[in-house]
Order: structure tokens, then C-alpha cells, then sequence
């Protein structure tokens, strides 16, 4: 990797809460600890620029017309009114390559810029967007029949995955966060695809940091609380357990959104504590002994890993990024729909040997995992994009 390398990114979320920008904001710090030029152009609450080591950072003010698509996500219609200022500070820059991450306002800039400036382009996958928004939609139709709104929905999923593979032909490179999506994306755009994993901060998240020890049986979730994440089936997992004889057992569900008041409302033995960070997230997953996590629609699951260096196994679905982060019987299992996600919480919380081998082999297996070498790989790709470049 050459270490001159000079890189542009225009990560579309940044300063919010959730696992993308969590990534993005990694990959700054990364570059600013090993003095790699890096400049980071992302939406802010005002607009201002800041240099920090070998890293510049350009936070761009949205309009009074930005309207949202997640809890504290927008999209700008007028974003692009920043274009002339960002070309400029590109220009003094001089980036080698620009790196966007998704389908928005900052990396639309990103895109047209890369090409105006006929820099290569590499973008990363992080969102399954036609996932979500499907589900959103289909519970936004929940007055028609289930097989009139299925239709629907999995029309509108349909298309919103054409557009994006269409969108993700523009780079010359695409990052992708599991196997599947490196296969899909790769056939769909005809471009060069790589896997891009995430890391675990092994310090941040430990079983040391447990402070319960009063014999209840802890099952946890930590993400938003909306339609995509499937979090609905958590009440249906209560109530088998409950119909299965078991009473000692509390859910702690950390996180806040549409379906928390519906949550709150129909389970019995559950938690809520909103939105966690820093510590007391830290204090939250190691209170677990068993990480629930239903979503049907994440492309990776930053948290799968979260909850297994707090030394927590997971239960996932069979649908998404999350099972390929599972080692089946070892560090989590993989579930086939509702009936396997009873099964196997009951299996856990009656066999204690199993869960205790389980638990260290979870937390074991994330320690294998470090952020450094992510990025390590995101570079090495850097170099691999500007090879590529101009080539069709």
C-alpha cells in the first residue's frame, strides 16, 4: 500500500447514531492515528472545517428541506448547493481516490465529483435499503390483505435493488460487508467487489463489566426498534417461553423507536432502558447471557460481535449478514423462524455446561477480530481501485 495514498470520503451517515456511522467514523480515526491524509466530507449541523493531524473534516449544513429516512438519518435535496466549496477544498486536497458509501446526498456529491475530477471511485455497501424499505412499507399497508401487501412490498423491494445496482455500476470498486452481497453485487454491476468485515473493540465490550448476579435469566437486543429489525417477534418469543413453564427470565432491550411503545405494551418481562452508549452499553451487553437478535435485514450486525466479546452468544435468523458471523453449536446459533428461536432459548437456558462453553467460545472468537486489520484491507483496496482506474 503505497503510504502517501491520498483518500476523499463521503461517508452519508456520520455523525449519527447507529453502526454505519460508527464504521465511518473508525476509518477516520484509523487514518489520523497512522497519518494518512484523509478528507472527510459528511452532513453536520453547521458548516465548518477542521484540520486534526493528517485528517481534514468538512461538515456541510442541510437545508430547511431535508426530510428524514431513519431516526436521525436525512436526505438533502438541495445538498448539492455545497458542490462549488467542496470542489474547491478537493482541489487543494488532490485526493487519489474518492470513497462514498451509499445511495444520499453526501455520496451523490462523492459520485459526481469522482467524475468531474476523473478520480477512480469506490463505494461501500452498508444498508440494505430495499430491505427496509419493503418492511417499512408493508407495515404501512397492514389495512390490505397480507397477500396484497406482500405483493406490494416485494415489488417495491424489487426495484429499489435495480436502482441500487444500477447506482453501485458508477464505481470502479464495491465494499461489501458479507459473502452474499459480494456475490450479488459483483454479478449485478459486473464490477470488482471485496469483502469489508467490521472489528469489536475487545476493551470497550468484556464479561468483566457484569454487575447482575441475581440467578435471572437475561435474553438481549440492542438496536433500533423498528418494523426492519423484526423486533415484533420478541413478543412471540416471550409468550413461547412463558406458555413452556419458564418464569425466571427478564428480556433487556436497549434502544428506542416506532415499535417501542407496542413493545412495551404486549411483553411482560422485559427491560427497557432507550438508547445506550459508552459504558453502560458496555454494562448492558455483559448483563446478557443470551443475545436475540430476529432482524432479517442487517448487512453485517455490528452488535452480534458487540455481544460476543461481552462474552454473549447470539440467536439470529437465517436471513442476513449476522449468520455468517455464527458459528453454529460454538459461538451462537443460527435460526430457521420463530419455532428455532423458542428451541434454542430454551435449549440454552436449561443446559448451563453448554451456554457457559458457548459464552467463552463467543467472546474468543471476537477477540480474533480487530478494526486495524478491517482497514488494513479497505486500503489495500484504495490501491486496488486507482489500478483499475480508468479501465471500464
Amino acid at each position: 500500500m503505497s503510504e502517501n495514498l491520498r483518500v476523499a470520503f463521503f461517508p452519508d451517515s456520520f455523525l449519527e447514531v447507529n453502526g454505519v456511522a460508527m464504521t465511518c467514523q473508525r476509518l477516520v480515526g484509523y487514518a489520523k492515528r497512522h497519518g494518512y491524509p484523509l478528507f472527510c466530507v459528511h452532513a453536520g449541523d453547521e458548516s465548518t472545517i477542521s484540520h486534526d493531524e493528517s485528517v481534514t473534516d468538512l461538515s456541510l449544513k442541510r437545508s430547511l428541506f431535508s426530510f428524514p429516512l431513519d431516526i436521525d438519518l436525512k436526505y438533502d435535496p438541495f445538498f448539492q448547493r455545497h458542490t462549488t466549496r467542496v470542489l474547491r477544498e478537493m482541489v487543494r486536497f488532490r485526493p487519489d481516490v474518492i470513497h462514498i458509501t451509499g445511495l444520499n446526498d453526501v455520496s451523490i456529491m462523492g459520485a459526481y465529483l469522482a467524475w468531474k475530477l476523473k478520480l477512480p471511485l469506490i463505494a461501500s455497501w452498508h444498508t440494505n435499503l430495499h430491505e427496509f424499505g419493503a418492511r417499512r412499507l408493508n407495515k404501512m399497508l397492514s389495512f390490505l390483505s397480507i397477500k396484497t401487501a406482500s405483493k406490494i412490498s416485494n415489488f417495491a423491494e424489487r426495484k429499489i435493488m435495480a436502482g441500487a445496482i444500477l447506482y453501485y455500476k458508477m464505481p470502479k470498486m464495491i465494499l461489501a460487508p458479507n459473502q452474499e452481497l459480494v456475490k450479488i453485487l459483483s454479478n449485478g454491476t459486473g464490477r470488482v467487489s471485496r469483502l469489508m468485515l467490521r472489528g469489536v473493540d475487545k476493551g470497550e465490550f468484556s464479561p468483566e463489566k457484569r454487575t447482575v448476579g441475581d440467578g435471572l435469566f437475561r435474553f438481549g437486543f440492542v438496536g433500533r426498534l423498528r418494523p426492519e429489525k423484526n423486533v415484533r417477534m420478541l413478543v412471540d418469543l416471550e409468550q413461547a417461553i412463558i406458555k413452556a413453564g419458564r418464569t425466571n427470565f427478564r428480556f433487556l432491550i436497549v434502544g428506542e423507536g416506532s415499535e417501542n411503545e407496542f413493545l412495551e405494551a404486549k411483553m411482560q418481562h422485559a427491560d427497557f432502558t432507550g438508547f445506550l452508549k459508552g459504558e453502560q452499553l458496555s454494562v448492558a451487553y455483559a448483563n446478557m447471557d443470551v443475545f436475540v437478535f430476529p432482524s432479517e435485514t442487517e448487512t453485517f450486525g455490528n452488535v452480534i460481535q458487540e455481544a460476543g466479546a461481552s462474552g454473549v452468544p447470539s440467536i439470529v435468523s437465517d436471513r442476513g449478514g449476522p449468520q455468517f458471523l455464527i458459528e453454529p453449536g460454538k459461538t451462537g446459533l443460527i435460526a430457521h423462524g420463530l419455532e428455532d428461536f423458542v428451541k434454542y432459548s430454551l435449549e440454552l437456558m436449561d443446559d448451563p455446561q453448554k451456554l457457559a462453553e458457548m459464552k467463552m467460545h463467543s467472546r474468543e472468537t471476537a477477540l480474533t477480530r480487530s478494526w486495524d486489520a478491517v482497514f488494513e484491507g479497505v486500503y489495500k483496496s484504495y490501491d486496488e481501485c486507482i489500478g483499475y482506474f480508468p479501465l471500464n
